[in-house]
C-alpha cells in the first residue's frame, strides 16, 4: 500500500534522480507534517466548540497539567510555545477577559507575575480536554493500538536522537 508521501517521493525521484538518495528523510518528516495537519484541524475544531483558539487551549491544558496551584509565569509559556512575548501577552489578555485565567503576583518573588487558572478556566479545561481525548480516540478508532504504541515509541527515539528530551 502506498500513500501521498510515497507519491511525493516518487515524483521527486523522477524529477531529480540526482537527489533520490537524499529523499529518505521525507518518509518520516512528510508523514509527520501530513499527520500534524490532520491533528491540527481536529484540535482547532474541538477548541472552537468551546470558544477557544488552539493557543488558548494550549495555555489552559498546560496550566491544568502543571498541578496545584495551576499557575506558571508568562516566561514559562514563552519557552514552551516558541511564540513572541507579545503573542503570549495578547493571548493571556484575551483569556483574562474571558475569565479563564488571572494574573497574580508570585508570593515568593513580588517582581514575578504568574498566570493562574480561574475556576471557570478549570471548568472549561475539564470539558475541552475530555472532548479532545474523545476526538483523539475517534481519529484512531480504525488504527491498531499496538501500531500506535510502536509508532509512538519510534517517534520518541527519533526525538531523543534530535535532543528533544524535555518539555521545560
Amino acid at each position: 500500500m502506498s500513500d501521498a508521501v510515497d507519491a511525493i517521493i516518487g515524483q521527486w525521484a523522477k524529477e531529480r534522480p540526482d537527489l533520490e538518495e537524499g529523499l529518505w528523510p521525507v518518509q518520516l518528516f512528510g508523514r509527520i507534517q501530513r499527520l500534524a495537519l490532520v491533528v491540527d484541524k481536529s484540535v482547532k475544531s474541538i477548541a472552537g466548540r468551546h470558544g477557544l483558539d488552539v493557543g488558548e487551549f494550549d495555555v489552559l491544558t498546560t496550566l491544568q497539567r502543571s498541578g496545584p496551584p495551576y499557575a506558571l509565569t508568562a516566561g514559562t509559556f514563552l519557552k514552551a510555545s516558541m511564540v513572541s512575548s507579545g503573542t503570549i501577552t495578547n493571548r493571556i489578555d484575551k483569556m483574562e477577559a474571558k475569565g479563564l485565567v488571572e494574573r497574580v503576583r508570585d508570593t515568593e518573588d513580588r517582581r514575578s507575575v504568574k498566570i493562574r487558572l480561574t475556576e471557570r478556566g478549570h471548568e472549561v479545561t475539564r470539558a475541552v480536554f475530555a472532548d479532545h481525548l474523545a476526538n483523539y480516540e475517534l481519529l484512531l478508532a480504525d488504527v491498531d493500538r499496538e501500531l500506535v504504541g510502536a509508532a509512538g515509541d519510534s517517534l520518541r527515539r527519533v526525538l531523543e536522537a534530535l535532543g528533544d528530551t524535555t518539555i521545560k
